[in-house]
């Protein structure tokens, strides 16, 4: 469809989509989710053309993605995963949108078991695979310990896009341009710093530690001051509430030598935010680990904050846009 950002697109019908789905609920290794379905039929803007992402299970680099596109104002709300927090913005393959043209009418609802006028050719949808096909396929099998796990998009984007994108595969920035995901200069902006983190990478393992740069540290140079235990705080913060994100000093004195904070985890990205004022968006107790499917339950509570989300900078222009979690120890409320 060669979607670029700000077009307008139109999600199929529900039977038109699962009829591009196999027994898993899936086409191409991408799950369609039950959270997904309240947007058939709904005029929707290209926010990011998907055609590359982060890993964030293995840490391999960025994966190449085939014609997906992430739409504004569709992050999942975890309905039907628990109730997970995350508000991953959600992939959308080509396959189950429509080009909408300046001044056409929205295409007449597709009933289920029916092919439809819209002009698709896809095949009629049995009633019974509709919404219990999109349910099931939630679920992974339990773990050892017999707790429930759960699969959904993230947790299967690496069978979804199992090809690796290297640094040097110079396209994929023609494609960042081409497509509006960003401009020229931030574009070789994120490419330098790809470039660099790379040497890094790469001295850090093959020379000795006297011809480091900067002790071989990434882009941004953040270096914690812990070792062992980290400390916590609390802000009792609310949906709404005004805060300030902390300088950059003050949070990497709560960070220990891996870079976390009772486990959770300060980058680069969220750096470009110290000193900034933002809304609390929700207060995080609820995720869903990637790797192993399973819900965590947050032993100290994180904040995500509206609209923060990470810009992809030092990641190649990666166009996921995380909401990053944050300790309330890394802000301070803002009184007015």
């Amino acid at each position: 469809m060669d979607l670029r950002v700000g077009d307008v697109v139109e999600v199929r019908g529900e039977a038109e989509i699962l009829a591009t789905l196999d027994e898993r609920g899936e086409l191409d290794g991408l799950p369609f989710m039950p959270e997904m379905q309240k947007f058939c039929g709904r005029r929707m803007t290209v926010h990011k053309v998907a055609h590359k992402l982060c890993d964030t299970q293995t840490r391999t680099g960025l994966h190449r993605m085939e014609r997906a596109v992430h739409l504004s104002g569709a992050r999942c709300d975890g309905s039907a995963h628990g109730g997970c927090q995350t508000a991953c913005s959600m992939y959308w393959k080509e396959d189950w949108l429509r080009p909408v043209e300046p001044g056409s009418q929205p295409a007449p609802s597709v009933p289920s078991g029916s092919s439809g006028s819209s002009g698709s050719s896809l095949p009629p949808v049995p009633e019974a695979r509709l919404l219990p096909l999109l349910e099931v396929n939630t679920r992974k099998p339990p773990g050892e310990a017999g707790e429930a796990r759960f699969s959904c998009q993230a947790t299967e984007l690496l069978r979804a896009a199992p090809v690796c994108l290297p640094v040097r595969s110079l396209g994929q920035y023609v494609t960042d341009v081409r497509t509006g995901n960003a401009g020229p200069l931030r574009t070789l902006h994120a490419f330098l710093i790809g470039i660099f983190n790379r040497l890094q990478d790469v001295s850090t393992r093959m020379l000795p530690r006297r011809l480091w740069i900067k002790e071989g540290r990434r882009w941004g140079f953040l270096r914690p001051a812990l070792r062992g235990a980290t400390p916590t705080g609390t802000l009792d913060l609310r949906p709404g509430e005004l805060v300030r994100v902390r300088s950059k000093a003050e949070i990497l004195a709560t960070l220990n030598e891996r870079m976390l904070n009772r486990g959770l985890g300060f980058e680069e990205e969220m750096a470009r935010y110290c000193g900034r004022t933002a809304r609390v968006r929700d207060r995080i107790e609820r995720c869903i680990d990637e790797r192993s499917g399973r819900l965590l339950r947050m032993k100290y509570p994180c904040i995500t904050l509206e609209g923060v989300v990470c810009e992809g900078v030092h990641s190649l222009n990666c166009p996921r846009e995380f909401v990053p979690f944050w300790r309330e120890i890394w802000l301070e409320r803002v009184v007015t």
